[in-house]
């Protein structure tokens, strides 16, 4: 719009005076020529365009939220598209890509570098002799003391992946973790207290990363490991400040969590990724390079370590398979992720299936195993079936030999040393199982530490997988978590929700005015500060007047 030339009175813009009428009605000239629109007329056109305008948001769907998820933030052009089945297929291209094997075997691993395990010599690094390259592990972290309990226990709990609460109550998130944690916290230091006072995660992981700088620069290259706690000290933050402090700019994201989980390695990777795009100049690429690892389960390091500590304590076995069973036990999640397409249940399976196999790789005859799920908390249904259910179960067949194996812990924690070490024990024991064996956790085990100095190798060599490219690949092509059909609060769900609730609200009150009246009142002037706007589209000679405008547009 374009104001028709002479027509208004400067007097307006610089000094409060009563407009005369020349003023009042100021015209306007449009770009096809058209000239019209009276200040009144102007009010009553906007007040009936909006109600228009609510009307039809009736019928508009997928608005976004203003805190939706990243990929709502991105152009169009860089969302991948969304599938509705789980990303095995997008992820078997990322293994080849990554240079890591899928379901072949370990046969099929083809490792960047190395002689034999323990053995490994540096072929090629694609690193400069200027880059500082950083190891970044992810971890789920510990209370060291039993004081620092409930506050871990809060932190764990306030994360939505852990504890997804129904839609209209996730504003009470907060709220609601501070109280299942002072629940819970009696009994959590009560195991923490049997364990030595306190979680071991951070001194174990620690030693892990010492031992892999050693090796790494007995091989050439200088490296250093950063430890990010997702729920307690040294916390993720942290981790990422003393980064960027040091100037890293070789980054590799190493989460010790073998299987890929919305519940763990999402979790922390999520974080990542808001902590980046919060500062994206410091982030850019081309100051830092960094990529992801973002699931190892079919590494055939970590198979072999896994199958070396499993036939340690099957020894004696050799000739009589039938007298013992390996029980792989793994952190179990709510079976709607699954539902929604975490990979994590199928990797899990995955990994016990290609652990067994090489564990009865020359076997003279072969080991049976079964796999078991531990570690649910909350009313919902979780993976299948449960470490104590099945621990009965066996007892009650008559084994009286069993090997058990905490599959997706790479540290010992109170999951390990207590649940398993302790209840389980107790469980299998009562079921009639005697002979109750676990197999340690992988700790600083040598062939592990090589496991990750190949995974480091490799993912320096390989195209980088960038934080932001994980979350898509792995999260965002799946279906979305299960939730409530009417969503209140800042989502994209709420935000469609609540604004037809407002129109509708708005709509009622305009046709209260006119039932209440009688009649719609007689704008005078704009009044858009007024009560007479809110009813203006109900009026005849509203409508006469909108009808009449669009009349004038098409001559």
């Amino acid at each position: 719009l374009k104001a028709a030339p002479n027509s208004c009175s400067p007097s307006l813009a610089r000094h409060k005076v009563v407009p005369s009428d020349h003023d009042l009605f100021c015209r306007v000239r449009l770009s096809c020529g058209i000239e019209m629109f009276s200040s009144k007329s102007l009010a009553r056109g906007a007040v009936l365009l909006a109600c228009i305008s609510c009307s039809t948001a009736f019928s508009v769907g997928g608005v976004s939220g203003i805190f939706g998820r990243a990929s709502n933030l991105r152009p169009a052009s860089q969302r991948r598209s969304s599938v509705p089945f789980a990303p095995q297929m997008q992820l078997q291209g990322l293994r080849e890509m990554m240079g890591t094997q899928g379901s072949g075997g370990a046969g099929a691993y083809s490792p960047l570098w190395k002689n034999e395990w323990g053995a490994a010599q540096v072929k090629e690094t694609s690193l400069k002799p200027d880059e500082k390259v950083g190891i970044l592990f992810l971890n789920l972290g510990g209370p060291e003391t039993l004081d620092e309990v409930e506050d871990f226990l809060y932190n764990l709990f306030n994360d939505e992946d852990i504890i997804r609460l129904p839609n209209p109550l996730k504003p009470l998130q907060g709220f609601i973790a501070r109280g299942i944690a002072s629940r819970r916290a009696p009994n959590s230091r009560h195991a923490y207290e049997s364990i030595g006072g306190g979680s071991p995660i951070v001194k174990l992981t620690s030693e892990q990363g010492e031992k892999l700088e050693q090796k790494l620069s007995a091989i050439g290259v200088n490296a250093k490991v950063y430890i990010g706690m997702r729920y307690w000290y040294p916390f993720t933050e942290e981790a990422v400040d003393k980064i960027l402090e040091d100037g890293v700019n070789r980054l590799v994201i190493l989460p010790l969590y073998p299987q890929y989980s919305i519940s763990t390695t999402g979790s922390s990777i999520r974080l990542l990724d808001i902590i980046m795009r919060s500062s994206p100049k410091q982030w850019d690429p081309r100051k830092i390079d960094h990529t992801v690892i973002p699931d190892w389960y079919d590494h055939p390091g970590y198979l072999a370590t896994q199958a070396k500590l499993i036939r340690e304590k099957l020894v004696g076995f050799e000739d009589r398979a039938d007298d013992v069973k390996v029980m792989f036990s793994a952190h179990g999640v709510p079976e709607s992720y699954v539902k929604a397409g975490d990979p994590y249940k199928e990797q899990i399976e995955k990994c016990a299936e290609m652990i067994m196999a090489e564990v009865n790789r020359d076997a003279k005859s072969k080991f049976d195993y079964t796999l078991c799920f531990q570690s649910r908390v909350g009313p919902v249904k979780w993976l299948e079936p449960y470490t104590d259910t099945v621990l009965e179960e066996l007892g009650a067949s008559g084994l009286k030999n069993l090997v058990v194996v905490p599959l997706s812990f790479v540290s010992e924690h109170v999951e390990t040393l207590e649940e398993i070490d302790q209840e389980y024990r107790e469980v299998a024991e009562e079921a009639g199982i005697d002979n109750f064996m676990r197999v340690p956790a992988l700790n600083s085990d040598p062939l592990f530490i090589d496991t990750l100095v190949d995974l480091t190798m490799t993912a320096i060599k390989k195209p980088a997988l960038r934080v932001g490219e994980t979350l898509d690949l792995y999260q965002k092509s799946t279906k979305e978590l299960p939730g409530y059909p009417w969503e209140f609060g800042v989502t994209r769900a709420a935000e469609q929700t609540n604004g037809r609730l407002a129109m509708l609200g708005i709509a009622s009150l305009a046709v209260a005015q006119v039932w209440q009246s009688g009649h719609c009142p007689t704008i005078e002037g704009p009044a858009l500060a007024g009560r007479e706007p809110f009813c203006a589209f109900l009026s005849r000679d509203g409508w006469a007047w909108l009808f009449g405008a669009l009349d004038m547009l098409q001559m």
